[in-house]
């Protein structure tokens, strides 16, 4: 399985070097503008999601539940985006790799280890 790292592509590069990974990178692909919104959103709402995940207290639990539901049901949209996209345009995948996107050109990058 492919892990996912999306991003602007400083955002990533900032990532990889605090985790001191030394990696390659590939452009495989390209999405249209509209795929690429689509995605942009899901990211946004999950981050979103994530921020007020940590500043909720689970003592209400009725507010506490809908976030879980809703976190869940991002992230799955949000991966079957890119397994979606993966199929569609036939992206070069490697073990242990992550697909970037590029917001700014719509190009979709594979990261792997060296």
């Amino acid at each position: 399985m492919i892990r996912l790292i999306i991003g602007v592509k400083q955002r990533v590069d900032t990532i990889l070097i605090t985790e001191k990974i030394q990696s390659m990178r590939k452009i495989v692909g390209k999405v249209t503008e509209e795929e690429k919104n689509e995605i942009l959103l899901l990211y946004e709402r999950k981050n979103g999601l994530q921020e007020l995940a940590k500043v909720l207290k689970a003592d209400d639990s009725d507010l506490y539940e809908k976030l879980i539901s809703d976190l869940g049901e991002t992230g799955t949209k949000f991966q079957n985006w890119w397994d979606s996209m993966s199929t569609k345009y036939q992206w070069e995948s490697a073990p242990n790799g992550n697909w970037s996107i590029n917001f700014g050109t719509c190009e979709i990058t594979l990261i792997t280890e060296e």
